[in-house]
């Protein structure tokens, strides 16, 4: 008995030293912000992610902003659903929520460059969200569905931390420096 309490407690101790050094040697998480020069005196930052909704259905979350000749003419946030299940409402804006403290609505908008979107494609302002998000929190953003309904997805804190970082960034993609 004692002998197998001893190897109990050494595979133990062997497995708990090893989740740490895993821990300890982790990379952190990567922001995948991608830059577009699309033309002289335009250029457009993206940061693209998948989300799922309450079903499981797997939605593609893209916050964009994009500069035209040194002026800001926007961010956005994209939403697409899957092909033939996901439609959004293109009379109702998106209500995004961080649980239980704060509320934003986002309008549907397009930006200057698009003229309309495929079916089941919404577009949404997210400046003033962006702006007043105090960090890093998990956010459930209640999509309106064509016929009523309501998709909820949830962007994880790391996706939010990306989606402030682009929305934080300068025209020449440096971030703004700290005080």
């Amino acid at each position: 008995m004692h002998s197998l309490w001893h190897t109990l407690r050494r595979i133990l101790l062997a497995l708990l030293l090893g989740g740490l050094l895993l821990l300890a040697l982790a990379q952190p998480a990567i922001a995948s912000i991608h830059t577009y020069r699309e033309q002289p005196g335009q250029t457009t930052y993206r940061s693209r992610q998948s989300l799922r909704d309450q079903t499981g259905m797997a939605w593609q979350a893209t916050v964009f902003k994009r500069y035209s000749d040194g002026t800001l003419q926007g961010t956005y946030l994209r939403l697409v659903g899957f092909p033939g299940q996901g439609f959004t409402d293109t009379q109702r804006d998106l209500v995004i929520e961080t649980g239980t403290t704060a509320r934003w609505t986002a309008p549907r908008q397009l930006d200057a460059q698009t003229q309309t979107l495929p079916e089941g494609v919404g577009q949404y302002r997210v400046d003033a969200l962006l702006s007043e998000l105090p960090g890093s929190m998990p956010l459930t953003l209640q999509v309106p569905l064509r016929g009523g309904g309501t998709a909820r997805l949830v962007a994880a804190p790391y996706v939010v931390d990306e989606w402030l970082q682009l929305y934080r960034m300068a025209e020449d993609g440096a971030s703004p420096r700290q005080a």
